[in-house]
């Protein structure tokens, strides 16, 4: 019987501010707004830990530019295209094996008093 892999190590970098113009009124798409957004990844840290060498592991400081370009380009109307093309972005390096991207919307256009708004998705590396 195969030994079971073991669980994956997680790398989280939370609260990345960005000022971005999506959204599906025009005021969104002219004024812009600022989105939030998590990472939680998973991956293996051993490597790195057993290194100790900035080149085993996810560079997290490139990754969150790479992120923040992701969401300041190419306005769209939903934060569900948004968060997809993050988890692309993270999965692009190959010792991701899966992300959870949640973005933040405090300033959704609703008419009500509320705190925020946020999309939590989860997408595996593809095999």
């Amino acid at each position: 019987m195969a030994e079971p892999a073991p669980p994956s190590d997680e790398l989280s970098v939370t609260g990345i501010e960005c000022f971005a113009y999506h959204g599906v009124y025009e005021r969104e798409k002219r004024e812009g707004q600022v989105f939030l957004v998590d990472l939680v990844l998973g991956l293996d840290t051993r490597p790195a830990a057993a290194s100790d060498d900035l080149h085993d592991t996810v560079d997290y400081g490139s990754l969150v530019a790479q992120v923040r370009a992701a969401v300041e380009s190419d306005p769209v109307d939903l934060i569900e295209t948004v968060a997809e093309r993050i988890s692309g972005v993270c999965l692009l390096d190959s010792r991701v094996e899966w992300v959870r991207v949640t973005i933040h919307k405090p300033g959704a256009p609703i008419a009500a008093t509320f705190a925020d708004v946020t999309l939590t998705i989860t997408r595996p590396t593809t095999p």
